[in-house]
């Protein structure tokens, strides 16, 4: 099948026509989409190490009481979307970890096996990165590692549960197209992830600060770093031309709060879909997972507020791109101190389900109404996905219309 590659400019594309089209009114799945949530690629495609493994626990199911039996149509859907976010939040991790994490031969070992053609190996990292990184905290390259193969385990577990329950997989494989980069300590091999042209949403920096606001109930926030929310931004460094100062450290800063943006999106979604299961084992497989990224983003969180002040700095590669990392304990024009203070980093109480009763701290959104569709658009709105396949944002989309569709109502 011809892949219809899309340039920069597809991720607006994509985002318009995802907003275009309401959840409820899409038509059926075909066929085509099935094929791929079987594990199986393009023709010829070699089925990967995940997807074995899947078999094999669907074999012993079997002869496991607690792991047989169908899945409802519904709890399916959900973790098949979440499967493709946690093969998502890998790629781009182990892109972080390949540069800048601790240089664990095991976490590549593990990606190895379940990603075709990628180094068993670590690749000795690039050093002015993870020493850019060690700025905001000196324990950022283990953070990174450990940050990676929880993902990377909650992939393949994900995909095991669905497979020991008879459920089609998730294999995303073929739509690993995008460039690496092509700097010193990045492995050369094709991507999911776009993370050298992002635009980066730091509102949740003022969202959990706020006292008196919520999404779930209409509110807005402002963006803590408004020039990563215009422009595009590498958050690695794209080849060794972006290892000089004072532009690496932008790089390297972007990255701390492009940690914390993709992991407040998993605290979210984890509780979001949680709403919407039937069955009490997958409550309980959202609630545990959806744990692990709630300490994550508090991690995350906590060290981007260390990213060293930058002001005005140029993009090399492109002169009328500039960033500008301030001193958030010294507030910005039009902030407060309490709506920036790097060191408030647990949600603060506020409104929660109807303003008439006191302010609670909570993890904020958890609305469930497009809770999944809202993930992909935020995802495609950070670029994540530029230069991506039409074919790829379809099959996202699809899986997200399906989660959204699911209905609760907790049995056993």
């Amino acid at each position: 099948m011809k892949r219809e590659i899309l340039p920069a400019k597809a991720s607006a594309e994509a985002l318009d026509a995802m907003t275009a089209k309401d959840a409820s009114s899409r038509a059926p799945v075909g066929v085509g989409r099935r094929s791929f949530l079987k594990g199986i690629g393009a023709a010829g495609m070699a089925v990967s190490a995940g997807t074995v493994l899947a078999s094999r626990l669907l074999a012993d199911s079997i002869t496991d009481p607690d792991h047989s039996g169908e899945l409802p149509k519904g709890d399916a859907a959900i973790l098949r979307f979440l499967a493709a976010a946690e093969i998502l939040e890998t790629d781009l991790w182990l892109q972080y970890a390949e540069l800048g994490g601790v240089q664990d031969d095991e976490v590549a070992k593990r990606a190895s096996q379940n990603i075709p053609g990628y180094p068993a190996t670590s690749t000795g990292g690039n050093t002015p990165y993870t020493n850019d990184l060690i700025q905001l905290d000196g324990d950022m390259p283990q953070y990174i590692l450990d940050n990676t193969d929880d993902e990377l385990s909650h992939e393949l577990f994900i995909n095991a549960y669905l497979a020991s329950k008879g459920a089609d997989t998730v294999n995303m494989d073929r739509f690993r197209i995008l460039p690496s980069s092509k700097a010193d300590g990045a492995n050369r091999i094709g991507r999911l992830t776009n993370l050298m042209q992002l635009t980066v949403d730091t509102s949740f920096w003022t969202r959990y600060r706020s006292d008196s606001a919520n999404p779930d109930l209409g509110g807005s926030f402002a963006s803590a770093i408004p020039t990563l929310a215009v422009n595009q931004h590498p958050a690695i460094p794209r080849d060794n031309g972006d290892l000089n100062e004072p532009f690496l450290q932008v790089i390297a800063n972007t990255a701390g709060f492009h940690f914390a943006f993709i992991e407040q999106g998993g605290s979210s979604l984890y509780p979001q879909l949680a709403q919407r299961v039937t069955h009490v084992e997958v409550l309980r497989i959202l609630l545990s997972i959806g744990g692990t990224e709630i300490t994550h983003f508090q991690t995350w969180h906590d060290k981007a507020g260390n990213a060293p002040t930058r002001l005005d700095v140029a993009d090399p590669k492109h002169p009328g791109v500039m960033v500008s990392f301030p001193n958030l304990n010294q507030p910005p024009a039009g902030f407060n101190l309490e709506d920036v203070q790097t060191n408030l980093i647990m949600p603060e109480p506020t409104v929660f389900l109807n303003k008439k009763f006191p302010t609670v701290s909570i993890i904020r959104p958890t609305a469930t109404k497009g809770a999944a569709m809202g993930a992909v658009k935020s995802l495609v709105a950070d670029g994540l996905f530029i230069g991506q396949t039409k074919e790829f944002f379809e099959f996202l989309q699809d899986l997200a219309a399906e989660a959204d569709a699911a209905r609760g109502g907790l049995m056993k």
